[in-house]
């Protein structure tokens, strides 16, 4: 049975509070008191976010038994909607605040903590920027904060499609009717999004023109291909036919689609063609009423920090210096000597014998390259972790129908019961992105053991812990992920692939310089990209693609390597600690076992492994 807001709120009413908690010694794996009640609140919680958004049930594959209603249905992106779930998330703040640790074990604090970390942001988050999305506790995009809505980087249009494509198997005609079902609420959708569009537009949140211009361009490309040939009707109609099914199901679809979708993409396209004359040309979030402050939470809850944009840009001046210092020697071995590191990376990119050719079979053998990759690290993996998971993945091009606004690689973890792998996805719109020497640090950071890796592990865990996850940790684990494949060799014979790695990581420095350059210090779109291409020589194509991002999701891109940093800040202080007894598989198990939360809480687990000597202790709390 499907536990409502209404069930969770009296779950939550029965958990421990200070006058009903037991004290104990609280060990981990010791059971407490209030273990139970407060995890059956969460588990409370976890379905009420299910419920919110249905769409992470058919992701992880649990929208089978007892979730079973939630097979046919589509979060509800209306303002009415969203604001029933900033209500929930404050009726949940208040009960989870009032638990008393002292009455849990500390796995049970842990993810009592996380989850009120979780909900304190977004409350935060709702009540600093009452436009756009907060999307803190969205499980399918908690990543995706912005003040704008529907982006080149995502809304129904893209998000239901890419859904319903990979995820939505139809094994029998109960899947296919679940199928129709979304399709119905695809097109509703899209009305909640537009009519939200429109009351952000008066509220000051317009968009600049280059993320209008890109995402009406991806829309009018949806509507520009004829229905029959749309992915979401042929893609069904195939799997119909695999099913046994006859063909009324994928009729239906087409008629679906061309009565009530098409014309809600009309609608979306207009409201974007209304706002064009009234947008500016100019990127930051400065610029816009209340911005500035919008801006701050963003990049609170993109780094799960206090720290501010001034800081952040100043780290990442700093880092971008340290970083290209050492690029510089290992250019300087392979006889590259003449011009900046930015320029002499700039021309390494382009040389003929890197580059893989910008067609069919060029695409064919750089995906055949990435998959080269994945097999050779997990050859190395368990040197890192002494509790691995099977990290199941497929390798993926973006869908070219989305390719001119997506991002250049990205990647989620499959299905808890193991039916779906993990999918990682290359933007292949031109292979120039890529010489080859950028290639394997991808893998390391979407695939193993980054993205798709740590998302298995989180599968271990209670189901609020799979729902919830922090941008800062998940990238910074992504970048440290990219850093262990480093230290387990796999550059010893590759220098150029050293090169390709340090400049990633680079990559990620400069992200906090232009990012907060562009929404706090006032940069055109220009500058930030001399900039960007001066201090990592990548290619003006790629580096265009990034700075639109940061235009439509501001705040995102800072996570990364605020996150990699603290991971490694703690790594050093376990040494330090541990001295001999130091571990690495044990920290890494420690830090990627416990789950995604907040930089503020991964020091204390790890602080806890440390007391424990590397024993074990602390892995869940």
């Amino acid at each position: 049975m499907i536990v409502g807001a209404g069930a969770v709120g009296v779950a939550a009413a029965a958990w421990p509070t200070g006058a009903e908690a037991q004290v104990g010694p609280g060990a981990p794996g010791t059971p407490m008191p209030g273990d139970r009640a407060a995890s059956a609140g969460l588990a409370g919680i976890a379905d009420a976010l299910l419920a919110d958004w249905p769409e992470a049930a058919l992701s992880l594959g649990i929208d089978k038994g007892e979730r079973i209603a939630l097979r046919g249905r589509l979060a509800d992106r209306s303002a009415a909607a969203d604001r029933a779930r900033a209500g929930r998330c404050a009726t949940h703040l208040t009960a989870l605040k009032r638990i008393d640790r002292r009455g849990l074990s500390p796995a049970v604090a842990m993810d009592v903590d996380t989850t009120e970390a979780a909900h304190a942001l977004a409350d935060e988050g709702w009540r600093t920027m009452p436009v756009g999305e907060v999307a803190v506790l969205n499980p399918s995009a908690s990543f995706r904060n912005s003040p704008y809505l529907v982006s080149q980087l995502g809304g129904a249009y893209a998000d239901v499609p890419d859904l319903l494509e990979n995820k939505h198997e139809v094994a029998g005609a109960a899947d296919a009717e679940a199928y129709l079902a979304r399709l119905d609420q695809y097109a509703r959708a899209l009305d909640g999004e537009t009519a939200r569009i429109r009351a952000d537009a008066a509220a000051g949140a317009v968009p600049p023109v280059l993320v209008i211009d890109l995402t009406m361009g991806q829309l009018q490309g949806i509507r520009a291909t004829p229905v029959a040939d749309w992915a979401i009707v042929a893609t069904f109609a195939a799997k119909c036919t695999k099913a046994g099914l006859p063909p009324r199901h994928a009729e239906q679809a087409a008629r679906l689609c061309a009565a009530r979708i098409a014309p809600a993409l009309d609608r979306q396209i207009a409201a974007f063609a209304a706002m064009r004359p009234g947008a500016s040309a100019v990127p930051g979030l400065w610029q816009r009423p209340g911005g500035g402050g919008w801006y701050r939470w963003l990049v609170k809850a993109a780094t799960t920090t206090n720290e501010t944009p001034e800081a952040i840009h100043a780290l990442g001046l700093e880092q971008n210096r340290a970083i290209n210092a050492e690029i510089d020697t290992l250019l300087k071995a392979q006889g590259l000597t003449r011009g900046t590191v930015g320029e002499r990376l700039s021309a390494l990119s382009t040389r003929p014998d890197l580059v893989f050719s910008n067609d069919d079979a060029g695409r064919a053998k750089l995906l055949a390259y990435l998959n080269g990759r994945i097999a050779d690290i997990r050859t190395r993996l368990p040197r890192a972790f002494g509790s691995p998971v099977k990290g199941s993945l497929l390798i993926k091009r973006v869908p070219p129908a989305i390719q001119d606004g997506a991002p250049n690689g990205y990647a989620g973890p499959g299905s808890m019961d193991g039916s779906q792998p993990g999918l990682y996805y290359i933007n292949l719109k031109t292979t120039a992105t890529w010489p080859r020497y950028s290639l394997p640090t991808l893998c390391y950071h979407e695939g193993l053991p980054g993205h798709i890796w740590q998302g298995e592990y989180s599968y271990r865990l209670p189901l609020i812990r799979s729902l919830l996850a922090f941008n800062a940790y998940s990238e910074g684990w992504a970048l440290y992920a990219e850093q262990l494949a480093s230290e387990l060799g796999v550059y010893d014979d590759d220098p150029l692939g050293r090169i390709g790695y340090l400049q990633s990581m680079n990559f990620r420095a400069c992200r906090l310089v232009v990012d907060t350059g562009m929404h706090a210090r006032r940069w055109t779109f220009e500058q930030a990209l001399a900039w960007f291409q001066a201090a990592t020589g990548m290619p003006a194509v790629q580096l265009t693609a990034e700075l639109q991002r940061y235009a439509a999701m501001p705040g995102q891109a800072c996570g990364y390597k605020m996150g990699h940093n603290e991971i490694n800040r703690l790594r050093g202080k376990a040494q330090a600690a541990l001295g001999a007894r130091y571990d690495l598989k044990a920290f890494d198990d420690v830090v990627v076992g416990t789950g995604n939360v907040p930089l503020t809480l991964l020091e204390r687990v790890v602080d806890r492994y440390v007391a424990g000597a590397g024993a074990g202790a602390g892995a869940r709390g």
